[in-house]
């Protein structure tokens, strides 16, 4: 028999600040998160991008001790405190009597970058001797998930989803479905990424998907309009503290959206392109409906994709319009990645948590830089302001490299 699964925490290391509240109000009011690079010179590297998200003032140290955290790449350190904060909110303690039912599945698309750049130059300047100990569990993508489950003694299902740009969202995901099935009570769950370095801001900007508005870093990310020219990159976390519902409710948690559908698909198509028409997309979210148990008119926003990307754009919106018919010019669809960039494998962690304080809160997020929509984007994209509505459903949706997608559906909880 199917349990029933709910949100009871959420927490969040962003663009637009280390914390929900601050992060949800930031977001809900419009303002962007993109700067000038810091964590480099990019401008003297020759890179053709410049600008990113980068979480302002994070201090790990307010979450793990020192020694801890010199044993963590960023994207650990950004995970962790995501998760750490997720479990305070939902007021979850892990001990003797369900530590065995609480798991972990925080995933990233590209996980400890920053620290095989780092050691690979200490290890042509010094040699052998030059690499730490710690090198290998700093670059590991399941080792968020194993600090997570040390640090609060959660002895349940521990794993880490790893498809691109789709992490989160498969993340999520995964772990309703563990909850459902019942090989868990609750699951921490979400996706970290850092990857603001050089070689990732090289790479992406070789393949020619990052946006060049280097002039105009607030204004550069700007999902659906005409003058797009790529996304930007941003880091992060998003993790949300996942429960079955009469666990949750017999010790009295704040229920903040129960999770009620999940879907997967592939394109089989190609490696970094959306398949024509957005067809993959659109079979993951009908897949996420089909387990909802839901028709396309229940559903009364979407948070998108919505990379900034010129075909990404497009494709999504004509997946949109071939699963929701006619009820597709009635939906609200936003792109918060107009305001924190593009997180990659946190992408659908913070935005599967932006989706449940939509429904929560009755706000959608706007989307922001949309001042000359593309004609062939003509879906109600809320433009430039937050807006308020009773949200009963919300779809979230996620596609990756190499033609990986995930959704995941929230309802509001009464």
């Amino acid at each position: 028999m199917t349990r029933r699964v709910v949100v009871t925490g959420v927490g969040l290391v962003t663009p637009l600040g280390t914390g929900t509240d601050v992060t949800w109000e930031n977001l809900t009011a419009g303002k962007s998160g993109i700067r000038r690079i810091s964590h480099f010179d990019a401008e003297a590297t020759g890179m053709a991008c410049t600008i990113a998200g980068e979480v302002p003032d994070f201090n790990v140290e307010a979450f793990v001790n020192r020694k801890d955290a010199r044993k963590m790449d960023k994207f650990i350190q950004f995970g962790v405190a995501a998760s750490l904060m997720a479990l305070e909110q939902s007021g979850l303690t892990i001990d003797e009597s369900n530590a065995e039912r609480v798991g972990v599945a925080v995933g990233a698309g590209m996980g400890g970058l920053v620290s095989i750049e780092n050691t690979m130059r200490a290890y042509e300047a010094g040699g052998a001797r030059k690499i730490s100990p710690f090198f290998i569990p700093q670059t590991i993508i399941n080792m968020t998930s194993g600090w997570v489950s040390m640090l609060t003694g959660a002895k349940g299902p521990n794993t880490a989803a790893v498809t691109a740009c789709a992490t989160g969202t498969h993340a999520v995901g995964d772990a309703f479905e563990i909850i459902a099935r019942g090989d868990a009570d609750a699951m921490v769950a979400g996706g970290t990424e850092a990857v603001v370095c050089e070689l990732a801001i090289g790479g992406f900007s070789a393949a020619r998907a990052l946006s060049t508005r280097n002039d105009e870093p607030e204004r550069a990310s700007r999902p659906w309009d005409k003058d797009r020219d790529g996304f930007v990159m941003g880091e992060g976390a998003g993790v949300l503290v996942l429960e079955e519902l009469e666990s949750a409710k017999a010790r009295g948690a704040v229920i903040l959206a129960e999770v009620i559908g999940y879907g997967m698909s592939g394109d089989a198509y190609h490696m970094t392109s959306p398949s024509p028409g957005g067809e993959g997309g659109g079979r993951c979210m009908k897949a996420a409906m089909n387990r909802a148990g839901i028709n396309p008119e229940d559903v009364d926003y979407i948070n998108a994709h919505g990379t900034s990307t010129p075909a990404g754009d497009v494709a999504e919106t004509q997946g949109i319009k071939s699963v929701f018919g006619d009820h597709a010019k009635k939906l609200m669809v936003s792109s918060s990645k107009s305001m924190t960039g593009h997180l990659l494998g946190a992408a659908g962690g913070i935005e599967a948590a932006f989706s449940v304080l939509a429904v929560h809160n009755g706000v959608v997020p706007p989307t922001i830089n949309l001042d000359n929509p593309d004609p062939e984007c003509d879906l109600d994209y809320v433009p430039h302001e937050a807006r308020d509505a009773n949200i009963k459903v919300a779809v979230s949706n996620s596609f990756g490299f190499g033609g990986t997608n995930a959704t995941v559906i929230v309802r509001k909880f009464d």
